[in-house]
Order: structure tokens, then C-alpha cells, then sequence
């Protein structure tokens, strides 16, 4: 591999290592043993091997190093280039000092006993970049306090899990629930032809719709345009589907006409605020279920706003200092962010060919956030050493009792097959290193109470 920026070279009586500066992340080392050190790593393969090879007229341990080698020549070939390979990239790291973080790759030359060996190895090391204050970082909050109206909504919403359902006499209105016909059509064309594979889209005898709703139904903008009309109408209703829009690519930015046939209306009948009501959610009345619902407000508006600091430090520190991010690591968190991408748009319903149609402007958006996350995860690492902030058994046991929670395994379970799986392991202690430094962060900055939006 030849030498992009500047070469320096260190010369040992049986060790030479060349360190080629290819950008301000990557090295490569060559490394040359000379034949002494290439046999000792040869015969120290052959009489490992040896101690358990079984070979007539000789006890174990005992056969001359010349016969098992050469009964044993593809086992100890394979064994002796691991050997010489791994040598290499140890007295090359000890010598030139290096942080790595990532071996991007590894070329041997011509590796036999008696004959000096090369190899090559290009690593990915850790960026040399100096921190800025992190210890007054500005972070706003907002009251934990829940409104009398917050309280009221809430209640409200409670109320509306136990609701009945009654006909309705009279034109819909917000809140309703209407049973419905409807057949849609664009330019003429029916969309049950337009999109054949998604036929609710296109028709449907018989469904249900909420007037006005907070949540849309399958048709967007449909139920919006329900209110006042009452059992036995029949009217053309216009719907303009959103210019992106996932669960019928086909249908997106189009206008339809949508011909609806008004079938029944039911409305929302609260429950009483009675004994009954209270019992069930575990208070005595309605103080105390208002007490119980300031509670919960409180604890969510707390967590929201522990999110919001996080956030808010971690990006003041994106912005606060700059550094070339190595490419090994990016290329792999690219892959990690496209995977989570895929994986939640395919429980939504996206189709395949979206995710070809869109796969340029995907790996660009995907690189993007990959970049910018192994950027923050450097500086949270170089935090973290710099205030000592280290994974205790605590914290590895509280990981676990977690993730069994979230999992549903058992925490003992989890606990040896993370005992088994270094990789693993390391991720997770990597992991938590970065959680305890953002914690760090926010115990550190300066909170006001945030201003509210116009």
C-alpha cells in the first residue's frame, strides 16, 4: 500500500515497522520480522501441535518436529500464518504507539519458515481533537405542573376508554362515529384499478369512521368532511392525498373523488364520574383521581424534559468542536442506521419498491446521521476519560434487568450469553460509557425555565 501524506519508520534488530500517514484517521503499518522471528513462531506452532499429535512409534509430545510438520503441514500452515500475522500487528501497535479503533484491513505477503515476512495492516485510529467547556452547557426546561385543563383532557380521555356507542338520530357530529360506504375515483378512473393490491383504498361496503377525529382513518381527510351530514345521504366528498404518502406511493400528491353513502351514527356517551368509575382506576373520587392524574403529568413532563436536556448538550457539543470522523466507523453506523430504517418502514406497510425508488436520498440521509452520531460518540468517549467515568457491576446489572424487561428473557440468560460474546459485551459497556457521560453533561449545564413559543 503506498504512502498518501508522510512515512516514519522505526528499525529493530529483528523488527521493522513503516507507518504510512494516509489521511488524519488512517494508518497503515508495515511490518517486516526477519527470519528468526518467523521460525520462532513456526516451531512454536509445531510443538504446540505436537504435544497432542498421536503418531505410530512415538508417545505424544515426543514425534520430531520435521515429521509433524509434515504430517499436519495444512493445520500447521493455517496456525503458523495466524501466528506471524498476529505478531506483526502486536510489535507494530507497540512500537508506533498507535489508539486504534478499527483494523480496516490486512494484507500478508509470502509467509514461510526461514524467510523474512510483510505484512500490511490498515488501521482507522482515533482523531486527536481538544474538548470545549462541557461543564456550563445551557439547557432549558419547561413546568412540570400540569394545567387544570391538561388534568381536564386526561380525565376526559379516560372517560372516552369506557364509552358506549349509541345510534344517533340526528346529523354527525365531531366525536361521532359514522358507518359508512364509499367508492373512490381519480380523473374518472376507479383506484381499486389504480392500486389493486390495496383495494380498502379504492372500496369498502361497509366502515366505520370518526368524525373529526385526533387520529386519521384509512382514507386521509375523509372523516373531516363527515360532520352534518345523517343516515341516508349520499355525497361526493373531495380528498387530496399528502404528496408523500408511504402506504400507496400510486395514490400520493392526486386528488380523488370519493362518492360516500351514509349508513348509521353513533354517538359517544361518557360514563358517569361515579363510585364504579373511580374503583376502576384505583382511587376513591374525584380528587383523588385528579391527584393520580397531576402525578402522572408531573412524572411525564420530568422524563420530557430529561430527554430535552440530553439532547440539547449533546448537540452543543456537535456544534462546538469539529474533526475528521474515521470512515470505517461511519461506513459500518450507516449500515446500522439504514437497518433501523427499513426494518420500522416495513412494520408500517412500505412497500420494497419505495425503499429502490428512494435508495440514493436513503444512504445520503442514513451517512449523514451515521456521521454525526460516531462524531458524538468519540467526544462522549474522550469525556468520559477525562472524568474518569468508568461501567461498574452496577451498571451492567441494572443494563440486564432492563433488557429482560424489554425482552422478556430472563436476566441470567442474558447475563452468560453476554459472558460468551465479547463483541457484545464491549458494545454494551461502550453503551453505557456513553449514557453516564451525557448524565454527566446534564448534571453539569445550566437550566431556565424555557420561554414559551409564540
Amino acid at each position: 500500500m503506498t504512502n498518501s501524506l508522510n512515512t516514519t519508520s522505526s528499525v529493530y534488530t529483528a523488527v521493522n515497522v513503516q507507518l504510512n500517514h494516509v489521511s488524519a484517521t488512517r494508518k497503515t503499518l508495515v511490518v517486516t520480522l526477519d527470519p528468526s522471528e518467523v521460525d520462532a513462531e513456526h516451531q512454536a506452532v509445531v510443538g504446540e501441535i505436537g504435544k497432542f499429535a498421536r503418531i505410530p512409534g512415538f508417545r505424544p509430545g515426543k514425534a520430531p518436529a520435521a515429521m509433524i510438520a509434515l504430517k499436519f503441514g495444512k493445520e500447521v500452515a493455517e496456525e503458523f500464518k495466524q501466528k506471524v500475522v498476529a505478531r506483526a500487528y502486536r510489535e507494530g501497535m507497540e512500537k508506533e504507539k498507535i489508539d486504534a479503533l478499527n483494523v480496516v484491513g490486512v494484507e500478508e505477503g509470502k509467509i514461510e519458515a526461514g524467510q523474512p515476512a510483510t505484512v500490511t495492516v490498515t488501521i482507522d485510529v482515533r482523531p486527536e481533537f481538544a474538548l470545549p467547556d462541557y461543564t456550563n452547557l445551557k439547557t432549558e426546561t419547561t413546568s412540570t405542573e400540569a394545567t387544570d385543563a391538561e388534568v381536564e383532557d386526561i380525565i376526559t380521555g379516560l372517560r372516552s376508554e369506557r364509552a358506549d356507542f349509541k345510534p344517533a338520530d340526528r346529523p354527525a357530529q365531531k366525536g361521532d362515529y359514522v358507518k359508512l360506504a364509499y367508492e373512490g375515483k381519480i380523473d374518472g378512473q376507479a383506484i381499486t384499478e389504480l392500486a389493486p393490491e390495496k383495494q380498502l383504498y379504492g372500496k369498502a361496503p361497509q366502515t366505520w369512521e370518526e368524525v373529526e377525529g385526533a387520529q386519521e382513518g384509512v382514507i386521509p381527510g375523509l372523516g373531516k368532511q363527515l360532520a352534518g351530514l345523517k343516515p341516508g345521504d349520499k355525497k361526493d366528498l373531495t380528498v387530496v392525498f399528502p404528496a408523500e404518502f408511504a402506504a400507496v406511493p400510486a395514490l400520493a400528491g392526486k386528488t380523488a373523488l370519493y362518492s360516500v353513502d351514509i349508513q348509521e351514527i353513533r354517538e359517544r356517551v361518557l360514563p358517569e364520574l361515579n363510585a364504579e368509575f373511580f374503583k376502576a382506576h384505583q382511587v376513591d373520587d374525584l380528587a383523588g383521581l385528579q391527584s393520580q392524574v397531576r402525578t402522572n403529568v408531573k412524572m411525564q413532563k420530568e422524563q420530557q424534559n430529561r430527554v430535552g436536556q440530553r439532547r440539547q448538550v449533546t448537540e452543543q457539543m456537535d456544534a462546538a468542536v469539529d474533526f475528521p470522523v474515521p470512515e470505517s466507523l461511519v461506513e459500518a453506523e450507516t449500515q446500522s442506521v439504514l437497518r433501523q430504517f427499513l426494518e420500522e418502514n416495513m412494520r408500517r406497510g412500505v412497500p420494497q419498491e419505495q425503499f429502490e425508488k428512494d435508495k440514493v436520498e436513503l444512504f445520503a440521509s442514513a451517512r449523514k446521521a451515521a456521521t454525526s452520531r460516531v462524531k458524538l460518540q468519540l467526544i462522549l468517549a474522550k469525556i468520559a476519560e477525562a472524568e474518569k467515568i468508568t461501567v461498574t457491576n452496577d451498571d451492567l446489572n441494572n443494563w440486564l434487568y432492563r433488557e429482560a424487561s424489554r425482552s422478556g428473557q430472563k436476566p441470567d440468560k442474558l447475563a452468560k450469553a453476554l459472558g460468551s460474546d465479547r463483541e457484545q459485551l464491549r458494545s454494551v459497556q461502550q453503551s453505557i460509557i456513553f449514557d453516564k457521560a451525557v448524565d454527566f453533561l446534564v448534571s453539569k449545564a445550566k437550566v431556565a425555565d424555557a420561554q414559551p413559543k409564540a
